[in-house]
């Protein structure tokens, strides 16, 4: 039987709509609630958790008497301290930039573009020193460079080049996750084409393939500047007060000559040049977004071969890769060379082999006040609450910038955002820390203090694990094909829905790499926490810290020790979330 649609006559009011109707309607309200809360949210917490207690920080220094005073910065800018302590940072970012790129590069194509038995193992190992705290890393260099250490003879102590190098060392996996995770998706037939025309291994990399990594490269290399220009643990244990950085400057003129004017201005400047650097790295990830076609990753990916076969000549391209491979192993062998030297030293006591250092662990130490097993209990519990609440922020920043609005004023938005977000991994993690004390006491003028609360410490471990967060996932909601959210449109799906089935699946997939860096960040965080710890719950890095600080082999053998432990259990807790992360496993965005 054939049904007929009537259609009404003229003059006849037309017939009310279904019950349904509306849904569509409520659909985009949802829709539109949901994103103003994915913006709003983050937007909240980056306000309330960094941008007010840094201009908390900063007023105090510039707001004198009522009035406003920029009469600091012609003060110290007047000091040849200033500008030695400028220099410094800048000579030790850049030695320490030119250095992980040079090493990084080679690391990139044997570790990413070539294919050997234990490559997985190789890329992990490389991965731990850029996860480590920064106190651990200080003090596994120390124990190298120290007098009576394997490398004392050399008298590098306390030096310039000591310094570089653990920078080095912490760096060199930015550069090798950064440049190899483009490296191995380019595709292969634009060099092919070049080798076919007669072009030798190396002239095909310079003029080919190295133009095609350079958004990559100098993305990576603006981040290792950011990271070594605001090095703060690392270059606190190694340099002391001879050689330090504009962040290390800080923090003495905040806790060690209450000069607050002097520390403002000092976080203006780095400020405005963590503001510079990340416009860069911006940028280059923008021509990087725009970059050549990429491969899938297996057509890419050669068995690497060590030595040339007989008959081949020399232009096959395997004296490139000999010499690629053996930069990259004596790399590796540098790498862990620290690390087997901080094991070896923790276990020697008074001349022999024992585990004294580690049964004292279960102790108190002169000047502090709990164990080192309870300080690790306290650094775990925190960093799983700064983990949790730097997932919900970062995630919701991914996501929102992820999305590529139509109008110029919606991208022009959406890429402030990003950068904005950025800016805690380069603002001094002492401004932050020194600006919740201020902060919190009597906020917007209640009677209250929350400066002995216990939610300051993973909160502000949180604002720096976000932006780590947001550029662990960031990459794979962008790579997301935008034919699969219009195929799930087309075929009747609402936004949530598309957003359930199609960007938050493959998301997830980046979730176990970015909780390994937001919970290793978290754990070795100090410089905020060295203010905000309180005395009877102090993190495993502060205690780290003290222990240094005391005069004795015990005390030095115990800070060893627990630097070990700090260690393992950083290096576990990524090892877990790099398997979460399986064969999904990215490159990174850094």
């Amino acid at each position: 039987m054939t049904t007929t649609l009537a259609r009404p006559s003229p003059g006849t009011a037309p017939t009310a709509p279904a019950a349904g109707a509306g849904a569509p309607r409520r659909r985009r309200g949802w829709w539109v609630a949901f994103w103003a809360v994915a913006v709003a949210v983050p937007v909240l917490f980056l306000a309330v958790l960094f941008a007010w207690p840094v201009l908390v920080m900063l007023g105090r220094g510039f707001w004198a008497d009522g009035s406003l005073d920029l009469s600091g910065f012609a003060d110290v800018f007047s000091r040849p301290r200033t500008w030695r302590i400028v220099g410094l940072t800048i000579a030790q970012a850049v030695s320490a930039t030119v250095v992980a790129v040079l090493l990084g590069v080679p690391g990139a194509y044997v570790l990413h573009r070539r294919s050997f038995p234990g490559r997985g193992a190789v890329r992990a190992l490389v991965t731990v020193p850029f996860v480590l705290p920064t106190v651990v890393v200080g003090v596994a260099f120390r124990s190298l460079l120290v007098e009576g250490g394997p490398l004392g003879f050399l008298h590098l102590d306390g030096t310039f080049a000591a310094i570089v190098a653990a920078l080095v060392f912490f760096n060199y996996a930015v550069v090798v996750r950064g440049v190899g995770g483009m490296w191995e998706r380019l595709d292969p037939r634009a060099e092919q084409a070049a080798r076919a025309l007669g072009a030798s291994p190396w002239r095909a990399f310079r003029t080919v393939t190295l133009p095609a990594l350079a958004p990559a490269i100098a993305s990576a290399a603006s981040l290792v500047f950011l990271f070594s220009a605001t090095a703060f643990g690392t270059v606190l244990v190694l340099g002391g007060l001879q050689f330090g950085t504009v962040e290390t400057e800080i923090w003495i003129q905040t806790t060690q000559f209450l000069d607050l004017r002097a520390a403002a201005v000092l976080s203006v400047v780095q400020l405005v040049v963590v503001a510079g650097v990340l416009v860069v790295a911006g940028r280059a990830r923008a021509r990087r977004e725009r970059a050549l076609a990429l491969a899938d990753v297996r057509t890419g990916v050669r068995p690497l071969t060590l030595r040339r076969p007989a008959g081949l000549p020399r232009r096959d391209g395997h004296g490139l890769a000999l010499t690629c491979a053996a930069v990259t192993a004596a790399t590796v062998v540098l790498l862990a060379t620290p690390m087997v030297n901080l094991v070896v030293r923790s276990l020697r006591v008074d001349g022999r082999w024992g585990l004294d250092h580690y049964a004292a662990l279960g102790t108190v130490q002169g000047g502090v006040s709990v164990t080192v097993w309870h300080a690790l209990g306290t650094s775990l519990r925190t960093a799983l609450a700064a983990t949790l609440v730097a997932l919900v922020v970062g995630g919701l920043v991914a996501l929102v910038v992820s999305r590529r609005p139509r109008r110029a004023l919606g991208r022009r938005a959406v890429a402030g955002l990003d950068a904005v977000f950025m800016l805690p991994l380069g603002v001094s993690a002492v401004t932050v820390g020194f600006g919740f004390l201020l902060a919190m006491y009597h906020p917007l003028g209640l009677p209250i203090d929350l400066r002995t609360s216990s939610a300051l410490v993973p909160l502000a471990q949180a604002v720096v694990a976000v932006p780590l967060v947001v550029r662990t996932v960031l990459p794979v909601l962008r790579a997301v094909d935008p034919r699969l959210r219009e195929a799930a449109a087309t075929l009747g799906a609402a936004p949530g829905r598309v957003l359930r089935t199609v960007d938050l699946p493959l998301a997830a997939r980046s979730l176990g790499l970015a909780l390994g860096f937001a919970f290793a960040a978290s754990l070795g965080e100090f410089g905020a926490t060295s203010f905000l710890a309180r005395p009877d719950s102090p993190t495993l890095p502060v205690v780290v810290f003290r222990l240094i600080g005391r005069p004795g082999p015990d005390s030095y053998g115990t800070a060893l020790a627990a630097s070990v432990v700090l260690a393992a259990a950083t290096a576990a807790v990524v090892a877990v979330c790099e398997r979460l992360a399986g064969s999904s496993r990215i490159g990174g965005d850094w």
